[in-house]
């Protein structure tokens, strides 16, 4: 298997927890969803794609064992909690109407980077071990997880736009769903 496919590879498999989230975003932001947001949050995601294999590398081994221990609960918590406010956001009453969380800014956003971003971290830490080229490789990560976290915007907003009223709960529990499921996979129960 040839290096970049490999890194190819990789890159899609990292990119998969962005675009799963872009997708939640695009499902459940109809009041953020414009291509501004949806380009701020794919630019938030490949940054972050990018960075985390490199700081894995140059930080090398002796925080594999830590992260391998912590990032399952670090990315259940980050999306969970993101996740549940926005499930909360749902309740709004006509009286008093509540500003809906925005995951393509602020602290939502870096949460969400951050969390999608852990693993990128861990392959960093293998890419010192193999001696792999670690800045073109990372390149290739963040500009996969920029393009799938774009396409997996564009369609959740289509979806949500189509089959959902309050789309803003699906994408609440979307988010809680995959933090749960990389828990228990971070628990080796999956």
């Amino acid at each position: 298997m040839s290096f970049l496919f490999t890194i190819l590879v990789i890159a899609i498999s990292l990119g998969l927890d962005a675009f799963s989230v872009a997708l939640a975003f695009g499902m459940c932001q109809t009041d953020y969803c414009t291509q501004e947001s949806k380009i701020r949050l794919s630019l938030s995601f490949g940054f972050f794609q990018f960075i985390m294999p490199l700081l894995g590398y140059w930080v090398g081994f002796s925080l594999t064992e830590l992260v391998d221990k912590w990032d399952h609960w670090l990315v259940f918590f980050a999306l969970s909690t993101i996740g549940i406010k926005m499930i909360w956001d749902t309740f709004e009453t006509e009286e008093i109407p509540k500003k809906k969380t925005d995951i393509s800014r602020g602290w939502p956003l870096l949460i969400a980077s951050v969390a999608t971003s852990i693993d990128a971290l861990a392959v960093g830490f293998s890419f010192a071990f193999l001696r792999y080229e670690v800045l073109s490789s990372s390149l290739l990560i963040g500009v996969t997880a920029f393009f799938m976290s774009y396409i997996g915007s564009q369609m959740g907003h289509k979806i949500g736009k189509r089959f959902f009223s309050k789309p803003e709960w699906i994408g609440g529990i979307a988010l809680v769903l995959l933090g749960v499921r990389f828990l228990l996979d971070g628990l080796g129960v999956l």
